[in-house]
């Protein structure tokens, strides 16, 4: 199920937002302002948000710049503001998307979905092969081949392999690893890191002590190796 964070300070916005989208099978989440938006995107890990603006507090372009600093979630930009500089300002800041308030419920509907069929379509999201698992992480399921014993994973489990095997063959920091699981507060707690990784490998390596797939680059980052 794809899971959408709508941010907005409008109550009954809000209200109508989740309700459409819940009846469309979306799983959705909210937040009011920008800090809770921040929030919700490190604590659920989002497959795309939808971003006001006009937030109180910190504002939406400041919540856009400060996502694009550790995450990729695509997201789409709700805005009272219709002139065209303010447009090129949010994409050039990283928005997918951007939608004119007042605005057609069944438009934002079909640009919700053509973000999301992109995003799935661009190979970030797949299923992998890691030992003797398939692991789908769209659909978060651990299928064992005959006679590798089955395993669940954590939701903590289940973001961290996400973003490794989002960048396959390619070196991910440690910061970023922390900032897009954990957030940007927890740039600095490099033990989480090295506690969940053994955990993944434990699970899903056949020889969690000499790993091949799930790797450490000691001093530099971490690395799915498909």
């Amino acid at each position: 199920m794809t899971r959408v964070l709508v941010v907005d300070d409008e109550p009954q916005l809000l209200r109508a937002l989740r309700v459409n989208l819940r009846a469309r099978g979306y799983e959705v989440e909210t937040a009011a302002d920008g800090t809770g938006a921040l929030r919700a995107v490190a604590a659920m890990a989002p497959d795309l948000v939808v971003l006001d603006l006009g937030l109180p507090g910190l504002d939406g372009m400041e919540v856009l710049r400060s996502l694009r600093g550790w995450s990729a979630v695509p997201v789409i930009v709700l805005s009272g503001r219709a002139e065209g500089r303010d447009k090129v300002r949010a994409l050039e800041a990283g928005a997918d998307d951007y939608v004119t308030k007042p605005f057609g419920m069944a438009e934002l509907i079909a640009r919700i979905r053509a973000v999301t069929r992109r995003r799935h379509s661009d190979g970030t999201r797949r299923t992998v092969r890691i030992g003797g698992h398939t692991v789908d992480l769209e659909a978060r399921t651990v299928t064992a081949d005959e006679g590798v014993p089955a395993v669940r994973l954590t939701p903590t489990e289940w973001r961290l392999l996400d973003v490794l095997a989002s960048h396959p063959g390619k070196l991910v920091s440690g910061r970023q690893l922390l900032a897009e699981v954990w957030g940007p507060g927890y740039v600095r707690e490099s033990h989480y890191l090295r506690q969940y990784l053994a955990q993944l490998r434990r699970k899903l390596e056949p020889e969690p002590s000499r790993p091949r797939q799930l790797l450490t680059e000691p001093g530099m980052g971490y690395r799915f190796q498909p």
